[in-house]
Order: structure tokens, then C-alpha cells, then sequence
């Protein structure tokens, strides 16, 4: 065999071992910025793909570490490479194996600004030591927008409840700790409450509670306040009065003419019965006169016979 059959050999053995590893591309799709609450929580979404294919946990590391510096790391396996300042506030929430790179930090510092980058390392499940195949996917990296105050709830209501009919107030809230969502809480404690979690994408999400009661006359003008508690114990209320329309009804109307009707019928009633009453008694008394005429008539032939 000539030389060049055998470079022509040697170059595809070469290429059926590499292709496993370079075939495919080094891809990352993280947030590229969001709002983080001090003191609580934010969750960076995080997926990615690699050149080595479908992998288990097992042959996959993850690690999230400083844009400018990869050995300052925030979140590691190894308890003892994560930098203290971040230690028992980072973990992975997503699964390697799925290509979930997506990181929890908790107890937000005002300085945990970042950005913060993912890297990926193949390992050897030996020995658990990282291969030649990593990469840090330091062009897609997240940035956290330092919120020291809590954001206060939006409410959305009727402007006017009407009394004895079913009404609803909606109070929502945005976050980014979709691992610990907000807590919504009413001052009015009756009704029915149904809550809501929606993803509405980029890493931000809202909750909703959705309170529905059958408002009465004392309601009106009434404070009814929506509060939000986010994980870390901060807060934040929206508050808005109820105006309560009585519901339309002739009462006023009917009662008063139903009583003049029931008085009038009652009063007619009596009337007749009086006449009649009267009728007979007159009739009684001429019927008496006619009879002591007829016995003085009677008397009267006698004493001339």
C-alpha cells in the first residue's frame, strides 16, 4: 500500500473518531438580561446543545462562572470551587442530560449583578475529570437589573360593583422567581380566590389571584387591598375603594301601593258591611212600627163597635 492510501486511511479513521465531538455545535440560549428583587430570588433560564450528543447527568458538568473571569465560579458541583460570597445560594434547577442549564440564586446581594456565564465540560466517568471537550459560552451571558424595592401589584376591577351580583377583582404581580412564587393575599375574607402561574417568556412570569364575592349595600365605599409577598419576606400593597350600586327594584313602589290597595279593599269591605248592616236594621224598625199601627188599628174598630 502507497503512501497515499495510507494518509487517504488514516485521514478517515481520524475524521469517524473526531465527528462524534466536532459534528455538531457549541449553542447556548440564556437571557440576556432580568430583574432580580434583593434579598429574594431569580431563576436565569438556560438551555444549551453540544458537540458530544445526548449524554447522561453523569458525563456532563455544569458550571456558572464571572464574564471576565472563568475561575471565580458561582455555581459549580464542587462545593469547594464555588466562590464564597456565593456558596448555599446557587443551584442547578435544570438537568444536564436534557440540556437544562437553568440556575436558581437566592438571597440576591445588591453586587450580584454579573454577568454570569454557562460552561459546559464532558467528563470521564471514571475518574469524573473534565475531557478536552468544553466550552463557555461566554458571548451569551445574563445580566441581573438590581431591584431594591418590591414592585406593588397591578389590580384590574369594574369601577362600580352592583349589590346581590357576583364580582371579580383580579390582582397580578411580576417576577422572576418562578421557584418561589409571590404570595397574593386579600384583606377581604370572603369569596372565592382562584390563582394563576403564567410564563410570559424572557425569564419573567406573573401571578394572579383572581377574587370574585357578591358585594352588599355596607361594602360601599369600602377598602379592599391586595398584597404581594415575595420569598425573603419583602412586600408590597395596592389598595382600591369599592363603590356598590344598590340593584334595581320597585319595593319602594310596590310595598306603599300594595298597603294603600290592601286599606282601600279593607275600608270598601267594612263599607258594605255597614250599609247592609244599616238596611237591616231599618228594615227591622219598620217592620215593628207596622205591626204596633196594625194592633192600635185593631184596637181603635173595637172601641167603636
Amino acid at each position: 500500500m502507497d503512501r497515499k492510501n495510507k494518509l487517504m486511511i488514516f485521514s478517515l479513521l481520524l475524521a469517524g473518531i473526531c465527528s462524534p465531538v466536532f459534528s455538531g455545535e457549541w449553542k447556548a440560549h440564556v437571557v440576556k438580561s432580568l430583574d432580580a428583587l434583593v434579598s429574594s430570588c431569580v431563576v436565569v433560564p438556560c438551555s444549551f446543545t453540544h458537540p458530544g450528543g445526548n449524554l447522561p447527568n453523569s458525563r456532563l458538568r455544569g458550571i456558572w462562572h464571572r464574564h471576565d473571569k472563568r475561575d471565580e465560579n458561582i455555581y459549580n458541583d464542587n462545593y469547594a470551587k464555588i466562590l464564597d460570597n456565593f456558596k448555599g445560594r446557587t443551584q442547578m434547577l435544570g438537568h444536564l442530560g436534557q440540556n437544562n442549564c437553568t440556575l436558581e440564586i437566592v438571597d440576591i446581594k445588591d453586587h450580584d449583578n454579573g454577568p454570569f456565564c454557562f460552561r459546559i465540560e464532558l467528563v470521564r466517568t471514571e475518574d469524573n475529570e473534565p475531557t478536552k471537550d468544553k466550552f463557555s459560552f461566554v458571548e451569551d451571558c445574563v445580566g441581573l437589573n438590581m431591584l431594591p424595592d418590591v414592585p406593588a401589584p397591578t389590580l384590574n376591577h369594574p369601577p362600580t360593583a352592583i349589590e346581590g351580583q357576583p364580582y371579580t377583582v383580579t390582582c397580578s404581580i411580576i417576577h422572576t422567581c418562578p421557584s418561589h412564587w409571590p404570595k397574593l393575599s386579600w384583606t377581604l375574607k370572603t369569596g372565592e380566590i382562584i390563582e394563576y402561574h403564567k410564563d410570559i417568556r424572557s425569564g419573567n412570569w406573573e401571578t394572579q389571584s383572581i377574587l370574585t364575592f357578591v358585594p352588599e349595600e355596607k361594602d360601599d365605599h369600602s377598602e379592599i387591598t391586595c398584597t404581594a409577598e415575595f420569598f425573603g419576606g419583602k412586600t408590597s400593597s395596592q389598595t382600591f375603594s369599592l363603590y356598590v350600586k344598590r340593584a334595581e327594584n320597585y319595593n319602594h313602589i310596590i310595598i306603599p301601593t300594595a298597603v294603600a290597595i290592601g286599606t282601600a279593599l279593607i275600608f270598601g269591605l267594612l263599607c258594605v258591611f255597614m250599609a247592609k248592616k244599616y238596611k237591616n236594621r231599618i228594615r227591622e224598625l219598620q217592620n215593628q212600627e207596622g205591626s204596633v199601627w196594625n194592633r192600635l188599628s185593631k184596637m181603635s174598630r173595637r172601641g167603636r163597635s
